[in-house]
């Protein structure tokens, strides 16, 4: 009677503690780690000097006078360096008629090295990856990108494919969104995401002052990040996805058009960026921060601002401006999109930011531009290099995309980080005494010229 008793008392009992430990299985198994990331660097036959940017901006027929000085301008405000990276066909000189094959190229260059590199230095075989995440926004190809990744790579038949385009800047983030609910579903995978984008069919080649500025600021790159969720590789992982948040502001006129692929009157096919593109942008950012901000800072925080908006909306403060929260109490590492100086000066502005957060995306900007999609992961790379990440930090990314999209998350680090990646072999010459580009002094006699209807470039001219 004893025996049934106890059978009948404890089964339900066992099989509670059954169900709590498969929730609490099911939830150690839904984690999303990154086990290690490769950024490319295109060899140096590729890197953008003042003296070829200047032959490339002759090059093209459709330019005059005011478009030389808004340039000249652009450039010589862009917080860009002299070591950025182009496509071959630019250096070709076949920037205005690219063929079909030069995107292709551009991108097969990139991941036969990038993920060459990924492999080999984790020891892990292709066959191993169970899911893989593709962006290039610009560039849609039949096979795939990912489909050529596969059959270049040879992994099984069985893996899971996606392949993003037309998502922006901020792909990185999107495709991370893909493999962390995967990851929610499935135990025991390895994933392999795959992020760039091929300047080499979008290199714009008329006199738009709205789609010329895309020349200054975008410049080749990518990166090939390996992610799990295996208990087992845990311990080699560097960093733990703990939030996600992504916000898409495509219902609102205004953000919708602020940058977008589009033909001027004369048919050249460019990247148009609209006067808008800051105030979407800051909106985006604003109704992104809000939602992630409850997820990752600290109660006291959370009070404080509360607090300090009510004070403010009774009158009871005299402090001039609205009252800002203040994101470096739950993190330590801001990872921001290098969408140009404009848009970290603004960023920084918004958080409230120290010279010393904002110097990695800076510093990337300078080194290698633009890189779209993948430039979150040459700005976490510098963070790296430089010895910054210590095991328990906190690094926040934050990438604005076309229409019109803000997405961030949230990444702890799990053990010192130390490796210079991509920045190995110039990390110790940043950050630079001055970040000033040599343009206006090489192109400064621009200005000694008021009427375009006279100025012509004499055909002995040669820059030095």
């Amino acid at each position: 009677m004893d025996l049934i008793s106890n059978l009948f008392y404890g089964l339900p009992l066992l099989y509670i503690l059954y169900l709590i430990w498969k929730i609490i299985d099911r939830e150690r198994h839904q984690n999303c780690y990154i086990l290690d990331y490769e950024c490319h660097k295109p060899t140096d036959d590729r890197m953008l000097s003042t003296k070829f940017s200047g032959e490339i901006i002759m090059r093209n027929k459709h330019l005059g006078l005011n478009e030389y000085k808004f340039l000249l301008k652009a450039v010589v405000s862009s917080g860009i360096g002299e070591q950025t990276y182009a496509p071959r066909m630019v250096f070709d000189g076949r920037e205005a008629c690219p063929t079909y094959e030069d995107g292709i190229l551009e991108m097969e260059e990139f991941f036969h090295d990038s993920i060459d590199k990924l492999f080999k230095r984790n020891k892990i075989s292709p066959s191993e990856i169970d899911v893989l995440v593709v962006n290039i926004s610009m560039l849609a190809c039949m096979p795939s990108m990912a489909a050529r990744i596969i059959n270049y790579c040879k992994m099984r038949e069985d893996i899971k494919v996606y392949n993003l385009t037309g998502m922006g800047c901020s792909a990185s983030l999107i495709s991370l969104n893909i493999v962390e609910n995967i990851f929610k579903n499935e135990k025991d995978k390895v994933a392999l995401l795959v992020t760039s984008e091929s300047l080499s069919p979008n290199w714009y080649v008329g006199n738009d002052r709205s789609m010329i500025l895309s020349n200054c600021l975008f410049r080749s790159g990518g990166c090939a990040i390996l992610l799990t969720n295996k208990l087992s590789l845990k311990n080699k992982a560097m960093f733990k996805l703990k939030q996600l948040v992504r916000v898409h502001h495509g219902a609102k006129d205004e953000a919708y058009d602020s940058c977008a692929q589009r033909e001027d009157i004369q048919g050249n096919t460019g990247f148009h960026l609209d006067k808008t593109l800051p105030k979407a942008a800051s909106r985006a950012l604003v109704d992104n921060l809000k939602q992630i901000a409850p997820l990752i800072l600290p109660i006291r925080e959370l009070l404080r601002y509360s607090i300090a908006i009510f004070m403010k909306k009774m009158n009871w403060s005299s402090t001039k401006g609205g009252p800002k929260i203040n994101f470096k109490t739950g993190v330590d590492h801001i990872c921001l999109h290098t969408g140009g100086k404009a848009v970290i000066d603004g960023v920084g502005a918004n958080l409230n930011l120290s010279e010393h957060d904002l110097e990695p995306a800076r510093m990337t900007l300078h080194r290698f531009g633009n890189t779209s999609a993948s430039s979150l992961w040459y700005v976490l790379g510098y963070m790296e290099a430089k010895k910054r990440l210590k095991k328990g930090d906190k690094m926040l990314m934050i990438s604005f995309g076309a229409g019109f999209k803000c997405n961030s998350c949230l990444w702890e680090v799990l053990r010192d980080l130390d490796d210079g990646n991509v920045w190995k072999d110039c990390i110790d010459n940043y950050p630079p005494k001055t970040i000033v580009n040599p343009f206006m002094e090489q192109f400064g006699w621009l200005h000694d010229h008021e009427d375009p209807h006279t100025f012509i470039i004499p055909d002995d001219y040669v820059i030095s």
